[in-house]
């Protein structure tokens, strides 16, 4: 019985994968990624490693969780070393705490890998600031994704009354939405936003703007997509001009 590691590979920029990770993909007899992965990665595992890809994109799912979860359990029953890699960090909206409660009841051994989470690599690679003295004092980090069919909305626009920064992750075909339910509880319709696609790699596209005109100027952009919401855009700008 072998060992799964719960790894992240970063935002996406080859450069920006930890030693940790690189050494266990390194060692790998099966790595089993996901979409956001940069697959140049998978380039630095052995030639005799297997490689599953399970990714998963706006509905549509190569396998479902549950079958990704079987999936880990019956490749540690066969290898030694197995990778589960995932884009940014493992448990930033990533899952990896659900694989890892279904590995441990299964008494399957496991240790997480962090990632550099695009969170705040994407952004700071952007020359966004999270935090800024006179502009913010704290971020947070929220799903773009709301699940009406599940009967209750994942995200409380009522919360984010306070002037902070907001880091969105997966939101890019929930862009109109987030940009009116802000509107709705006061934000003026000015208020910064960026628009990161494909962040810290080579095609990246970095769109700004204001809670009034995002949508327009960036609905049509290819995923992976960041959303930051925040006064730290004017030190982006300020920082663009001062170059």
């Amino acid at each position: 019985m072998g060992k799964v590691y719960l790894t992240g590979a970063g935002p996406g920029d080859m450069e920006l994968l930890t030693l940790r990770a690189l050494r266990v993909i390194r060692e790998a007899d099966v790595i089993i990624y996901d979409r956001l992965v940069n697959e140049d990665v998978l380039k630095e595992s052995k030639k005799s490693c297997e490689h599953i890809y399970v990714g998963k994109e706006n509905k549509h799912h190569i396998l479902p969780q549950k079958d990704i979860n079987t999936l880990l359990y019956k490749k540690a029953l066969e290898h030694e070393v197995v990778v589960r890699l995932k884009g940014g960090d493992a448990v930033v909206f990533g899952r990896g705490g659900e694989e890892a409660l279904y590995l441990a009841s299964k008494g399957i051994a496991f240790e997480f890998i962090p990632g550099v989470t695009s969170a705040i690599a994407v952004p700071e690679m952007a020359n966004i600031p999270l935090t800024h003295r006179g502009k913010s004092v704290s971020f947070r980090v929220v799903t773009g994704y709301e699940a009406p069919e599940k009967g209750y909305a994942q995200i409380d626009w009522k919360s984010f009354v306070q002037d902070e920064t907001i880091v969105f992750l997966m939101g890019l075909h929930q862009l109109n939405t987030i940009c009116t339910q802000l509107i709705a509880i006061g934000k003026d319709k000015s208020y910064p936003i960026a628009v990161i696609s494909r962040g810290t790699l080579v095609d990246e596209q970095v769109i700004t703007g204001t809670l009034e005109d995002i949508y327009d100027k960036a609905k049509s952009l290819p995923t992976p997509a960041l959303i930051i919401v925040g006064r730290v855009l004017e030190v982006r700008e300020a920082i663009l001009k001062g170059r």
